[in-house]
């Protein structure tokens, strides 16, 4: 049995994550890419301006590689959650392209340097902030997962889509019949449960 090389694994999980992200905008009008479909807000291109910023301030700032574009919403008098939304102004290409300036940027970084590198992340608890290569790549590998589970739901919500990407939903098999019938076995039980 051979090793594996740690670095090129977690990149490989980093990148699926983003691909899978990325491909739940596939498809979609501009209206529904932006929709607010929580009582927080969560949108589709919102979760994508996020994980831009979430890797230049990782990949980037804390890594002493500062990324070559300022961002307003990255700045410290920007407005709460400027970063969850993208305005009229901010076309599905411009937050999609920053994205990926922000993801070639990074795999500069994780290609550069090796994983016991140092980093200090500002914003963590001072006890926290020294951190390595491998620290924030399991960190972001774990944000991109999660900001990419929130964008199946959205994306479920909003069309009906599933699946983890193209050509491989990792879903049950089963139809629309199946998928309702399924459903009202879990409302059943959820309604058992509560006593009713």
């Amino acid at each position: 049995m051979t090793g594996t090389d740690v670095k090129s694994d977690l990149h490989r999980y980093l990148n699926s994550a983003r691909d899978a992200v990325l491909w739940k905008l596939e498809g979609l009008s501009e209206y529904d890419i932006r929709r607010p479909l929580t009582a927080t807000g969560t949108n589709l291109l919102g979760l994508v301006k996020h994980l831009a910023g979430c890797e230049i301030g990782y990949f980037g700032r804390c890594f002493g590689r500062p990324f070559p574009e300022e961002l307003p919403w990255l700045r410290e008098d920007a407005e709460p959650n400027a970063d969850m939304w993208a305005t009229p102004e901010e076309s599905r290409d411009d937050v999609v392209g920053l994205y990926r300036r922000a993801r070639a940027h990074s795999d500069a970084t994780i290609e550069a340097l090796d994983l016991t590198a140092p980093g200090r992340v500002p914003w963590w608890s001072e006890k926290g902030r020294d951190a390595t290569l491998h620290l924030i790549l399991v960190h972001m590998i774990a944000e991109t997962h999660r900001h990419a589970g929130h964008a199946d739901i959205v994306r479920e919500l909003v069309d009906g889509a599933v699946g983890m990407q193209a050509g491989n939903d990792n879903m049950a098999p089963g139809d629309e019949a199946w998928w309702k019938s399924y459903r009202d076995r879990l409302e059943h039980a959820a309604k058992t449960a509560d006593g009713g």
